[in-house]
């Protein structure tokens, strides 16, 4: 099937290969079915491109929090476990909505959302966002002598 999109123009999409939010996403309640992207370029993509099938101006840039050296451990209810039909832990994704910071002028310019990471079952290809209360990552810090030396 061919979709049009707001970055890549018109891709063709493996029905195989949607990601299926059966509640959507928060502010983006009506599109449920998405597409993983990545620019051809890199073979080891960082980050990617959550594409709405729904909504071809939708397009959001997700990353794996393991990328900014943050892990988590996340408790799902049984609810949530059924919604995306989780049976074994090993086949969830976690995933981070990459956003636009424009309220610290002098900043990078990109966070990342870690209050509520998208959670997608790899076999079912069903996923969910989980808002989480308190956020306690894992940090994994590099070795910065080596940057300060």
């Amino acid at each position: 099937m061919k979709v049009e999109t707001f970055l890549f123009g018109a891709v063709d999409v493996d029905p195989e290969q949607i990601i299926e939010f059966p509640n959507g996403l928060l502010s983006f309640e009506n599109n449920k079915r998405f597409m993983l992207i990545h620019e051809a370029e890199g073979e080891d993509p960082v980050s990617f491109t959550l594409q709405s099938l729904d909504d071809a101006n939708l397009a959001l840039q997700v990353i794996d929090p393991a990328a900014l050296g943050f892990t988590y451990e996340l408790a799902l209810s049984d609810a949530e476990t059924a919604l995306i039909k989780l049976d074994d832990p090993a086949d969830a994704a976690v995933v981070l909505v990459l956003f636009k910071q424009e309220a610290a002028p002098d900043s990078a310019g990109i966070g990342a959302n870690l209050r509520a990471p998208l959670i997608i079952n790899t076999k079912t290809r069903l996923g969910l966002q989980k808002v989480l209360t308190h956020v306690r990552p894992n940090v994994v810090l590099s070795n910065l002598s080596s940057v300060a030396g």
